[in-house]
Formats: C-alpha cells, structure tokens, sequence
C-alpha cells in the first residue's frame, strides 16, 4: 500500500494502547513517518505529561502549536537500499500542541463570539468548575477541538495520542453518552459533530498499540472489539511495539563460532554467550506466540516496530520507528475500491 495514501486515508489517527507499551513513542513514529511522505503532521496530546517533546529534544509543549519537524526538511535516510541512494524526501513537517479541556473550552468560547465571557471565566477561576459540569464533557471539549482542526484543513493528518486503553474507550464513548442525554444546545450539537466524526472511516481511525506479551494483548483485543461494538470507530492497523528480530546462529556453540571469527574467549564468557543466547530464543518464541494468537483472534493487520535497546528515545531512534511504519505499511494490501 502506499503510505501516502494510508496516512491520508483519514484526517484523524486517535492512538491508544495500554500503559508502558510506548503508545506516545508509536504517536511521535506515525508522526514522523507521515510527515516523511510529505503529508502537513499535527500531534495532539491531552493528557500533558508525556516525554513526547523530549524525543524530538524540543521544548515542553503547550496549547500553542510548536514546530517539532521544518517543513521542507530533508528526510534523513535510515539506510540505504542498494547501491545508489535514493533522491532526498523533503517533510511536510510535524507539529504539536496539547489540548485540556479548560483550554478547549476557552478556544471554544471564543471560537463562538463569547471572547468576554471566556476572559470573565479565567480572570474568576472558573474554567475547571464549567468544564466539569456534566459527565463526559471534558472529553467532548477535547475532541471537540480536535474536530475543529480536521475541519479546518490545515493538516493532511492529526494524530492524537489517547489515554491509555481503559480510558480510552470512556474518552471515545463520551459522545455517544451526551447525545442521548442532552437533546438540545450547544453541547448536543458539540457531540453530535464528535459523533459524526467518529463514525466517519473517511475522517477517524483508531490505531491500537501493544506489546508482543500476553496480558498487552489480551487488553488490546478486548479494547478493539469494545471499541467496535460501543463506539463504532473504525480501526486501522494494529502495531506491536518492541518485536525482537528473529536472530541466525543463536544455537551455535560459542566456542565453536568464536574460532570460525576468530576470536578468542575469556574464561566464563562462553557461558554467558549460552545463556544470553537461550534467553534470546525463548523470549523471541514466546513473541512469536502471543503474535499468532492475536491474529487468530482479531482480524487486524500487523505492523511490527523493532526492540531498541536504549533508555530513551530520541531523533534516529524515532526515524528508526517510522522507516519500520513505512515498511509495514508498504506491505498492506490495497484498499478494495468502493462499490
């Protein structure tokens, strides 16, 4: 598939994913991989206390826009295929914002000619007190404001890093509940438009993310099915973070191998090689596993971004991730075509 085409097969991309499976690294790759095929990438945050802005080592950010990647930037190669690099790609750029629901509802206000009122609620504190009012409207407040930035065409894609799984569902199921609860006025019309936008494929998709470990995926598969039933939000593919490579040779014999590279071997470290080896293998199979067990029970596709051994993600690790989204991507099949 082509990855423009995937990336701009809808406005809006909500990633969500239980927590410590890298949801916010996998929010920063799409970004970046987006932004790589020339698409215009906007990252949306809600929850505001994410390492999102230290993986592009920019400052925290805030309800402002701020410029993570320069448009026109060239994109820097992973590796090359072949012999010959290939012609430069230049970004669409990526840039990010967070957006609570105090601040949505001031944009909001003064989005609708209420620029007095919404100073009036700032200057008196009351912002938080409004914005609690009813259940579920902290969520249609952000959402509403992420549907305002769809709307407005600015972007070629947003991609908006969710709460985490159990939140996620509630935070995406808030629509719903105040359709049927308030059937007139601002905040009926505010969700209805949420509404819409969730039930639009050509609009939104969800992008669950997991770990290749039994009780990530036993979460993640409930989460897509309640996701389907309770919200009706179409899903885009799954991506497994952090799949170790299948490796050559690690059933060789140390001693053996070490004297094919010549090399030669301090006492005690064959051992330590036999044994790094024999955990290397099982955790790849126990991965295998939980792999194919997802895709038995849940008829998603698969895009599988690497382990990286290292503490903390920055820039080359974050190109490392979406030259992997890309390679999957490119794997998928074509779209059918409409009837």
């Amino acid at each position: 598939m082509d990855p423009e085409q995937f990336f701009t097969a809808s406005g809006v991309i909500i990633v969500a994913g239980k927590g410590g499976v890298g949801k916010t690294a996998v929010t920063a790759a799409l970004a970046v991989a987006a932004s790589s095929v020339g698409c215009r990438t906007l990252i949306v945050e809600v929850e505001g206390k994410s390492g999102l802005a230290a993986m592009f080592d920019s400052e925290q950010l805030s309800f402002d826009e701020l410029v993570l990647v320069e448009p026109g930037s060239p994109v820097e190669p992973v590796g090359l295929q072949g012999s010959e690099q290939e012609p430069v790609q230049m970004h669409g750029g990526v840039s990010a914002r967070t957006v609570t629901p105090d601040e949505a509802l001031v944009e909001y206000l003064r989005a609708h000619g209420m620029q007095r009122i919404s100073n009036r609620l700032v200057s008196l504190g009351a912002v938080e007190l409004i914005s609690t009012a009813v259940p579920g409207i902290r969520d249609i407040l952000v959402l509403g404001a992420v549907k305002a930035v769809e709307r407005s065409g600015s972007y070629d894609l947003i991609v908006l890093d969710a709460p985490a799984a159990g939140h996620a569902i509630s935070f995406l199921r808030s629509a719903s509940g105040l359709v049927d609860a308030v059937k007139v006025g601002p905040i009926h019309a505010q969700a209805k438009e949420v509404l819409d936008l969730l039930h639009d494929p050509t609009r939104c998709r969800v992008v669950l993310v997991t770990a290749p470990e039994e009780t990530p995926v036993n979460e993640l598969i409930e989460t897509a099915y309640s996701l389907e039933d309770e919200v009706g939000v179409a899903l885009g593919p799954v991506v497994v973070n952090g799949v170790l490579e299948s490796l050559a040779g690690l059933g060789s014999e140390p001693q053996v191998a070490a004297r094919d590279a010549g090399v030669q071997l301090l006492e005690g470290e064959a051992e330590m090689l036999r044994a790094a080896a024999e955990f290397r293998a099982v955790r790849t199979e126990l991965q295998l596993t939980q792999l194919d067990r997802m895709a038995q029970d849940l008829p998603l596709p698969q895009l599988h971004l690497p382990y990286l051994f290292v503490t903390d993600l920055s820039r080359p690790e974050l190109n490392t991730l979406a030259e992997s989204l890309l390679d999957g991507v490119r794997g998928l099949p074509e779209p059918r075509p409409a009837p």
